[in-house]
């Protein structure tokens, strides 16, 4: 068995809840988690002034010295020779086998899922990250049943995170259940930003930061994965989101 630390993160194109953005702030964050693999969502490249139009994936995984992999939802022309872009990111300090993107289907903003396969001592481990509709409940179980549908038989070890705009027992997620389960149902050990004498502590809530109501972030593991640990960071002074953190450790064929 094999220990991988992993942090999903809606970040907010790095804006925290003082209105600005700052990559290093958010760098700092991301850095302090000692995570093996880190997937993002709402992730800005040269997109515009809301992110001071820069590159903030090749910027984060420079800053961390991890790894990247780029899976663009939108994707437009830009001011200049780089494309505007805005979608998922997956940095990792294991080594990236390969990746790929896949355009999921919807209405309104498009969504799109980022595969990649991490290597492991041993063996490997597929991760997809993915960020699913706000705008319905139709959208998000047709997103979530094409994702689904990319974990296919061969890919018998795997992890599937984001922000799903959902519960995790919403009934649009029903489809993921029939392959993967819950982490933060599996975890040994959980903690969360609930104050201790909340009548929500260790629910996992995680959006929205100020005052988390909804568990919407979401980590989900094949057979051969468990979960030893689940924890709901702080990442109010970076997104309006907060940060999951699991410790899992994947089955491998050594």
């Amino acid at each position: 068995m094999i220990p991988v630390r992993l942090l999903t993160f809606n970040v907010h194109h790095g804006v925290g809840e003082d209105g600005r953005h700052d990559l290093p702030r958010l760098a700092r964050l991301l850095a302090g988690t000692d995570a093996d693999v880190i997937c993002l969502q709402e992730v800005d490249r040269h997109y515009g002034p809301r992110s001071e139009g820069v590159d903030q994936a090749l910027l984060l995984s420079r800053a961390l010295d991890m790894q990247l992999a780029w899976g663009p939802a939108i994707d437009e022309p830009g001011a200049g020779d780089e494309a505007r872009q805005y979608g998922n990111a997956l940095l990792s300090r294991l080594p990236l086998l390969v990746s790929d993107v896949h355009p999921l289907p919807g209405d309104g903003e498009p969504r799109s899922a980022l595969r990649a396969l991490v290597e492991l001592d041993g063996g490997a481990l597929w991760v997809t990250t993915t960020h699913l509709s706000s705008r319905s409940a139709q959208d998000r179980a047709a997103q979530a049943a094409a994702v689904a549908e990319l974990h296919t038989e061969p890919m018998e070890t795997g992890v599937l995170v984001g922000d799903l705009n959902a519960e995790a027992g919403a009934p649009e997620l029903d489809v993921l259940r029939e392959r993967f389960t819950d982490a933060w149902q599996l975890a040994q050990a959980r903690s969360d930003q609930s104050r201790r004498w909340s009548l929500h502590r260790d629910e996992g809530r995680t959006h929205p930061a100020r005052h988390p109501h909804a568990r919407i972030d979401q980590v989900w593991v094949s057979a051969g994965v468990t979960v030893t640990a689940a924890e709901v960071l702080d990442g109010s002074a970076c997104s309006d989101h907060h940060p999951l953190l699991v410790d899992l450790t994947v089955r491998t064929g050594v």
